[in-house]
């Protein structure tokens, strides 16, 4: 079972920020074969989150705001409403930890979704992280 890694413990509503890569690689559901497609699925399947409230670390959430980065070939996944798709210009890595800081230093409170551990060792405190199988579970996938 997968668990979040907090930092930080607040009342403050949840931005959850989605390694999109690092989530659909975590099963082997041949989402290579069309990347932006399986991005897609991911992303129709994550937009339910939205306004939903959940337990992290034994603290009631409700989830604010999906932020979902996406790179390469699955930057023309198709956004569905409620979630907010960053397409990375480069390496998604360096994505997350700009949009993961922005939303921290915006006051956020900051769950960001991957299970590479560069990058979250990249992610500064109060940042708190989970891997993809917490999230896999949340959506049934």
């Amino acid at each position: 079972m997968s668990r979040v890694v907090g930092r930080e413990a607040s009342a403050r509503p949840l931005t959850l920020v989605v390694d999109v890569a690092n989530v659909m690689g975590s099963r082997p559901d041949g989402w290579w074969r069309d990347r932006a497609a399986a991005a897609t699925t991911l992303l129709q399947r994550i937009a339910p989150l939205v306004g939903r409230e959940l337990d992290v670390e034994g603290e009631r959430v409700e989830i604010a705001r999906v932020v979902a980065v996406v790179e390469g070939r699955a930057t023309d996944a198709a956004a569905p409403a409620g979630i907010d798709v960053v397409a990375a210009p480069a390496d998604g890595d360096t994505t997350i930890v700009e949009v993961a800081v922005a939303a921290s230093s915006a006051g956020e409170r900051v769950l960001v979704v991957t299970a590479d551990r560069g990058l979250r060792a990249r992610l500064p405190e109060p940042v708190a992280t989970a891997g993809p199988g917490w999230l896999n579970d949340l959506i049934g996938r």
